[in-house]
């Protein structure tokens, strides 16, 4: 989840690049470059962290007169963040930047090399430049040649590429990630991956399509899809900087509701191949010989780790126990010598989870971090890193973390129950073609949120909720409850639907809110029966279920599904959705809930 700029025009180039990449920062801060061509000279620039450090190196550069220029903010997904591994990459005559995943860069770099090629960087992007430059070659013309490397790409991507051989050209691609075009007010034309870049300098914008591609020159737009020309479509831009960073939405939180789709599908990209899940540093022998598995967590990645050892055991038959982060530090736990000790943790700098993962180390435990910050503390101590690559979450209340931490973990279970053998060649095709139909599921439809914000008015009082499941929807209950508390501020708590009548079930009563996670792939008689209880006790219910429940006061249907792991999803998207409704009418900062920091860096 990078943020790009392009340029065409008269105007101080760098200063226009800066400018957006400024409003595109809540994309990516890893690191940041910048490459310009003007008179003919080719320069560029990188630095590491915050833009502040790029704009610091630029600060004698001055690029006066017609020229291009392209930047980068980085969310690093291949490579750490470095100054190599910074965008814009280079080849002999021509730079590039990228947001997005190539899926085949392994293959299209071992083929480069093979030809001579030398690389740079540990990143996906830099394939793309050099892909170029050898089409370059055969081809003779430039268009030709981007056309052809494009052609080759697999994955996710939103590309710039500027050339010496044609330097009065950007080129551009774009395949499900973000880029729009825009009419700078000076008469040149603009590239960015959010509107945000380009409010206060154009005044039209065009919202590129998927499998676009082409070139622009000064005051011409030459846009293709499928060899075909097309015509960008120009609509007036909205012009408040805070609305376009939200993509339109009222909330972060809102707006990370909707990528989930998105960020599932980029989580995915490139893991599953020939029809087994391949994760980057994990081999098969190695996760063969492991014994136990210990996943350490806090809060909502809790709640994914609590999930994901259900599969553990169930599909990879390994012992798995999961750990509270900062319980696990005070209680001389005893480990296993050959367990895999897993922290799970957005930000990669939770404090009892850091601490946790020390105590492993020292222990002599496999370690493995699932994290969605490259180069973060638990990063960097960890043996292994799977990035989530969720992108930045400016909401404090999880939502796609907590998504991609879940898919993450599935595909190492499917790597693991492969390479063990406790999974049938059928049982493992029916569990990727439900991981692979997961972004499909997240896809919402804007009626839900309606009907949700309908029903929401039914829940701003009473005495508490409680959200029941059994299974994997335990976890998600407890997330649920989470979410509801977090950004209400309402009392909720998660339980197993089988234990309301072990105590809890002495609150039912009229003003007791109960959400009853029922899905049919997954013990739907049982939890039927756990809900009636509590409809018999006259508590207020709202059934989630692709069946109705005659007993519910409130209903939400969800779709028929086969596999218990897309009722999961789709349930959770309506937790989010409905903790995000009640919050909104209760008048609260959705994004800062009170008393919340989105990084617990302290016990």
């Amino acid at each position: 989840m990078c943020g790009i700029v392009g340029y065409i025009g008269q105007n101080e180039k760098k200063n226009v690049i800066l400018s957006g990449l400024k409003e595109l920062e809540y994309r990516g801060y890893d690191s940041a470059g910048i490459a310009v061509m003007s008179n003919e000279q080719l320069e560029y620039f990188k630095a590491v962290g915050k833009l502040e450090n790029l704009a610091q190196k630029t600060k004698e550069f001055s690029s006066d007169g017609f020229g291009v220029a392209i930047g980068h903010t980085r969310w690093a997904t291949h490579g750490k963040p470095t100054e190599i591994n910074a965008h814009p990459h280079l080849g002999e005559h021509s730079f590039v930047v990228h947001n997005g995943i190539i899926e085949n860069y392994a293959e299209l770099k071992a083929e480069l090399e093979a030809k001579g090629v030398k690389f740079l960087s540990q990143t996906d992007t830099e394939v793309i430049v050099h892909l170029f430059e050898e089409n370059l070659k055969t081809h003779g013309e430039a268009f030709k040649a981007y056309e052809a490397t494009i052609r080759r790409l697999h994955g996710a991507y939103a590309t710039l590429l500027i050339t010496k051989t044609e330097p009065n050209k950007i080129f551009f691609a774009k395949d499900a990630a973000p880029m729009a075009i825009a009419k700078a007010n000076d008469g040149g034309l603009m590239f960015a991956s959010s509107d945000a870049a380009l409010i206060g300098v154009a005044s039209e914008v065009a919202y590129l399509d998927d499998k676009s591609y082409g070139f622009i020159t000064e005051k011409e737009i030459y846009a293709y899809t499928d060899k075909k020309a097309i015509t960008p479509s120009f609509v007036a831009l909205a012009q408040d900087k805070s609305y376009a960073q939200k993509e339109g939405y009222k909330f972060f939180m809102e707006k990370e509701i909707y990528e989930q789709s998105t960020v599932v599908a980029e989580c995915i990209m490139g893991r599953v191949k020939d029809d087994r899940i391949k994760l980057e540093n994990l081999d098969d022998e190695y996760l063969k010989e492991i014994d136990d598995i210990v996943l350490c967590a806090c809060g909502t990645s809790y709640h994914a780790a609590l999930a994901a050892s259900y599969l553990f055991e169930r599909l990879a038959d390994t012992r798995t126990k999961v750990e509270i982060a900062s319980e696990f530090r005070y209680r001389s736990p005893k480990l296993n010598k050959n367990a895999l000790f897993i922290v799970i943790s957005q930000s990669g700098e939770t404090a009892d989870t850091l601490e946790a993962l020390k105590i492993a180390k020292n222990a002599g435990l496999k370690t493995l971090a699932i994290c969605n910050v490259d180069n973060s503390s638990i990063v960097r101590l960890a043996d292994t890193t799977l990035l989530t690559r969720a992108g930045i979450e400016k909401g404090v209340a999880s939502t796609k973390a907590f998504a991609t931490q879940v898919v993450t973990l599935w595909m190492l279970v499917l790597q693991m129950a492969k390479a063990k053998a406790s999974i049938s060649k059928t049982e493992l095709e029916n569990e990727l073609k439900a991981l692979l139909h997961i972004p499909q599921i997240l896809n919402i439809n804007t009626n839900l949120q309606e009907k949700i914000h309908r029903l929401s008015k039914h829940y701003l009082h009473g005495h508490g909720f409680f959200f029941i499941g059994r299974d994997i929807f335990y976890p998600l209950a407890l997330e649920g409850a989470l979410k509801l508390k977090e950004i209400s501020y309402l009392h909720a708590e998660g339980y197993p639907s089988g234990e309301m009548k072990h105590g809890p079930i002495a609150l039912a009563d009229e003003r007791l809110f109960t959400i009853a996670l029922m899905p049919k792939t997954s013990l739907y008689d049982k939890v039927k029966s756990n809900v009636e209880e509590l409809a018999a006790r006259d508590a207020y219910i709202l059934a989630i279920s692709p069946e109705e429940f005659e007993l519910s006061d409130d209903f939400i249907k969800t779709s028929v599904q086969t596999h218990p792991m897309a009722e999961f999803f789709e349930m959770m998207i309506i937790l989010q959705i409905f903790a995000l409704e009640i919050s909104v009418r209760l008048g609260n900062n959705v994004d800062m809930p009170r008393n919340l920091a989105k990084s617990v860096t302290v016990e």
